[in-house]
């Protein structure tokens, strides 16, 4: 079997463009399902133009037939690594020492990370260390550790490919809003970016929850920030066409603030 071998486009609610970002994509493959592959390369075109890209596993395992296409498909290479002893591989210290060697020899601004496994925690806090931005991709199960550790993460559980186009629920205004941490997180964003008028540009905000920790406004179901904030009505959220660029501001409720 022989292997093989964008632009930060970022929602403008969020964060600004940077066309020039380059990215390492390092799979661990015996953690993560081959399905997902579609949506990772689309979620990261938004991000950059992904240079290095590579997976990582015992290809002899039949367990990992699943990614043959795959890697074909999106020019990933195959990093092969054996079972040392029966029930423990080399695979997560072989990404973790390509990594380094990329963090020092390579011009990389961003690590994308696949994997559901808690064991690269301090990898990621390595990586930021050294400000690298860390986007991290697992399932639901994946430990909180190395989820806070990123700088975003992302739930493969909720993502389908670009044919499906599938949501996860979208979470009632209530249940936002009896969620501590989520209110407090949004509130900490939107003080910290407020003129005199308690108005916060969206874009601001964005980047401010981003800096918090792995913030989503996917994770609640909803497609763009504005709508995570339209649904939590301790909030208000307004469209301003000035100019002729429409530009979303936030702000919390006179009555709310406290």
């Amino acid at each position: 079997m022989r292997f093989a071998g964008r632009v930060r486009f970022v929602n403008p609610e969020n964060m600004s463009p940077l066309s020039s970002n380059s990215i390492a994509l390092l799979i661990d493959a015996d953690n993560s399902p081959a399905g997902k592959i579609d949506f990772i390369m689309a979620e990261l075109a938004t991000y950059g133009v992904v240079n290095i890209r590579r997976a990582y596993g015992n290809w002899k395992k039949r367990g990992l037939l699943s990614w043959e296409n795959q890697l074909h498909e999106h020019g990933i290479q195959p990093q092969q690594f054996f079972d040392l002893v029966k029930g423990k591989n080399a695979t997560d210290m072989g990404l973790l020492v390509d990594a380094m060697d990329i963090l020092y020899t390579k011009d990389v601004q961003t690590f994308a990370l696949v994997s559901s496994d808690c064991d690269f925690t301090p990898l990621a806090r390595r990586l930021r260390e050294d400000g690298k931005e860390v986007i991290g991709f697992g399932e639901r199960k994946t430990p909180e550790p190395f989820i806070n550790s990123c700088t975003k993460f992302v739930f493969l559980d909720d993502a389908e490919d670009e044919r499906v186009k599938a949501q996860p629920a979208v979470k009632a205004g209530d249940e936002l809003k009896n969620n501590h941490k989520l209110m407090t997180t949004l509130r900490n964003a939107v003080r910290a970016t407020q003129d005199e008028d308690g108005w916060s540009p969206l874009s601001p905000v964005g980047q401010h929850l981003s800096n918090q920790g792995p913030f989503d406004h996917r994770t609640y179901g909803f497609k763009k920030l504005s709508d995570l904030f339209a649904a939590i009505d301790s909030f208000e959220v307004r469209e301003n066409r000035s100019g002729g660029v429409p530009r979303i501001f936030v702000r919390r409720r006179p009555d709310q603030k406290g």
